[in-house]
C-alpha cells in the first residue's frame, strides 16, 4: 500500500475529515467525506459553486485532518483541480449517493488532488510518522 492509499484508507475509516483553506487572512474549516486514490494521487471532491472552490482557486494550499481509533492524520499540500471527466466519474462511482447532486458533466462537479503533500500520522502513544504523497 503506497502513502496515498494508506491515507485514503484512514480517511475512509474515519468517514469525516476536516478541510482547512484560507480566505484572505481568515482560516476556513469544514467537514468533508470524499476521498479516493486516482492515478496514484489522493483526490477529494466538492462543487465549483461553493466558497471552498473559490478559496482553493485563489490559494491552493490546504490541510485536511481526520481522527479515528485514537489516531489522526494531517495532510498538507496544494489541492489542484483535475477537470477530466474520467476523474469525476471515478469519484462519483466511489460515492454513488453523490449522483443525486452531482454529475460529471454538470459544470459544477470538481475533483482536486494533493500535490507536494505530506501526511503525518499521529497518536498520543507513538511518535508521529510523516510520509510524502
Amino acid at each position: 500500500m503506497n502513502a496515498a492509499e494508506r491515507v485514503c484508507a484512514f480517511l475512509d475509516e474515519a468517514q469525516v475529515y476536516y478541510l482547512a483553506t484560507a480566505e484572505g487572512d481568515q482560516p476556513r474549516v469544514r467537514p468533508f467525506g470524499t476521498a479516493m486514490v486516482y492515478e496514484g494521487k489522493l483526490y477529494i471532491q466538492t462543487g465549483k459553486v461553493k466558497p471552498v472552490s473559490r478559496q482553493l482557486a485563489s490559494n491552493p494550499k490546504a490541510e485536511i485532518c481526520a481522527f479515528s481509533k485514537g489516531q489522526w492524520v494531517r495532510v498538507s499540500g496544494r489541492l489542484l483541480n483535475d477537470d477530466r471527466r474520467e476523474a469525476k466519474v471515478a469519484m462519483l462511482d466511489k460515492y454513488p449517493n453523490l449522483k443525486a447532486m452531482y454529475d460529471p458533466d454538470d459544470g459544477n462537479t470538481q475533483v482536486l488532488y494533493f500535490a507536494d503533500a505530506l501526511a503525518t500520522f499521529s497518536s498520543f502513544t507513538a511518535a508521529p510518522e510523516t510520509v510524502e504523497l
